[in-house]
C-alpha cells in the first residue's frame, strides 16, 4: 500500500482547524473569559423562516409512502434548478440551460473537486492572499510543483495587495486555470464588470479556465459590480462559476451549493467540460438531499426572498460598524461595502499571528491572521460580519478600548 504523498506537502492542518485549536487551548486554561469569534466565515441568524418551513413539509413528505423521495436525481431536482436558473441567472439577463446547473453539498466541495476533470500538468494561478481550499486541493491533486522560498513552484502568485487596490493584474506568463473570487474572500473587495471583462478576455486569448467563486454575490451593493461572471460577454466559453446557499441564505449548517459548467466551455481538444463534470458527479456524488433541496427551492420564494435580505442586511450592518469602529481609532480598514468581511493592517507592524495573539490573550476577540491566506496576506488581518450585532458591537469597543492605550 502507497499513499497519495502529495498530502506530506502541505500542512498538517487547515488554517481554521490551527485557529480552533488555539482558541480551545485558551478556553480550557481560561474557562472564565468569554470568547467572541469574528474568525471563521460561518452564519449566526436562524434560517429564514420560510425554509424552516419547507423543510419541515418535506420532512412530513419523507414520512408519506405516496410522497416519499429516495436517491435524489445526481445533479438536482428539476423544479430547484430552474429557480436556480431563473432568479439567479435569467432575471439578470442571463440564459443559463437547467443542464448546465449542478447541485452539491456546497461550493467548498466543488471548488476543491473541479480539479479532478482537470490534467496536472495544468499550471494554476491564484490571487494572494487567498481562501486556503484553492491552494491546498491542488497540492493534493499533484498540480503544485514543489514548496520554494514560501510558495508552489507551479502555482503562479498574484499579489493583491493596498498598491494594487487588492485587485490581482494579468498574468505576464501563460497559465491555464486561474482562480478568482469576488467579492473577494480574505480582503472583501469586489471587481467591477469592465475590470472583470478584462479576466474573460485573457482567458479567451490564451485557452485559459476561469474558476469564478461567487460564494458572497449576495452581500453587493453597488451597480458596476457583477453578481455573476456570465454577466461578461465571451465569459460562457472560458469560465466556471461556483455558488453558495451558505453565505446567501445561512446554510453552512445545512450545506448546499451549486456550480455553473456551461456547455459552450471546451477544452483544446473540443471536449465538453459539462460533460465531465457530470460523469464525475454521478460517479462520486448521490446528490443532495429532498429536504435540502426544498430548503433551497423556498429561498427563491418572494417571503424567501423578503426574509433572506433582511438576514443579508443584518449582517451588512455588522459589516459597517466593524469598519465604521476600527476606521475611527486609527486602522486602515478595507472591504464591507460588498461584503462580509472586513480586512485590516495591522498596527506597529505587528506580524497577523501575533497580532491574532494579542486579541485572543488581551481581550478574547477571534479573528483570522492574513498570513493565513498566502505571504501577501502578512501584515493583514480578517474580522467576519458574520457574529450577533452585540457580539460584533462588543468585540469593536474592546478593539478600541485596548488599542487607545
Amino acid at each position: 500500500m502507497k499513499i497519495n504523498d502529495n498530502f506530506l506537502k502541505i500542512q498538517s492542518s487547515y488554517l481554521f482547524s490551527n485557529i480552533a485549536k488555539k482558541v480551545n487551548a485558551y478556553i480550557a486554561a481560561n474557562p472564565d473569559k468569554p470568547i467572541i469569534r469574528l474568525g471563521i466565515g460561518d452564519v449566526t441568524r436562524p434560517l429564514a423562516p420560510a425554509c424552516i418551513t419547507a423543510m419541515h413539509k418535506a420532512v412530513d413528505d419523507m414520512a408519506d409512502e405516496k410522497t416519499f423521495m429516495g436517491y435524489p436525481p445526481e445533479y438536482g431536482h428539476k423544479w430547484i434548478l430552474n429557480a436556480i436558473a431563473e432568479n439567479d441567472y435569467r432575471a439578470r439577463g442571463v440564459d443559463i440551460d437547467e443542464s448546465e446547473i449542478f447541485l452539491s453539498d456546497g461550493a467548498k466541495s466543488d471548488c476543491g473537486n473541479i480539479g479532478d476533470i482537470l490534467s496536472v500538468d495544468n499550471k494554476v494561478a491564484v490571487c494572494d492572499p487567498v481562501y486556503p481550499v484553492y491552494v491546498d486541493t491542488n497540492v493534493m491533486a499533484g498540480r503544485s510543483g514543489d514548496f520554494v522560498n514560501g510558495g508552489w513552484s507551479n502555482i503562479y502568485y498574484m499579489p493583491c495587495t493596498a498598491e494594487n487596490n487588492f485587485l490581482p493584474s494579468l498574468p505576464t506568463e501563460k497559465v491555464d486555470i486561474i482562480y478568482l473570487c469576488f467579492p473577494n474572500n480574505p480582503t472583501g473587495m469586489a471587481i467591477t464588470k469592465s475590470e472583470l471583462k478584462k479576466w474573460v478576455d485573457y482567458a479567451n486569448e490564451n485557452g485559459s479556465l476561469i474558476l469564478f467563486d461567487s460564494a458572497y454575490e449576495a452581500f453587493i451593493t453597488e451597480d458596476d459590480v457583477p453578481h455573476s461572471i456570465y454577466e461578461i460577454e465571451g465569459a460562457k466559453t472560458c469560465a466556471i462559476e461556483f455558488r453558495s446557499f451558505s453565505k446567501t441564505a445561512g446554510f453552512t449548517g445545512v450545506r448546499c451549493g451549486y456550480t455553473v459548467v456551461p456547455h459552450a466551455l471546451k477544452a483544446d481538444d473540443g471536449t465538453e467540460l459539462n460533460g465531465l463534470w457530470a460523469r464525475r458527479q454521478a460517479t462520486k456524488f448521490n446528490g443532495v438531499s429532498y429536504i435540502t433541496q426544498r430548503a433551497a427551492e423556498a429561498v427563491y420564494s418572494e417571503e424567501g426572498k423578503k426574509q433572506i435580505r433582511e438576514i443579508i442586511a443584518y449582517y451588512q450592518n455588522n459589516a459597517k460598524v466593524i469598519y465604521n469602529g476600527l476606521k475611527d481609532c486609527g486602522f486602515t480598514v478595507y472591504g464591507a461595502k460588498n461584503s462580509p468581511y472586513v480586512w485590516l493592517k495591522t498596527p506597529d507592524n505587528m506580524g497577523s499571528w501575533e497580532f491574532f495573539d494579542t486579541l485572543l490573550n488581551e481581550i478574547q476577540v477571534v479573528g483570522t491572521p492574513g498570513e493565513g491566506f498566502g505571504p501577501s496576506g502578512e501584515g493583514y488581518f480578517r474580522l467576519t460580519a458574520f457574529g450577533s450585532a452585540e457580539n460584533t458591537a462588543a468585540a469593536v469597543e474592546r478593539i478600541k478600548n485596548y488599542f487607545a492605550k
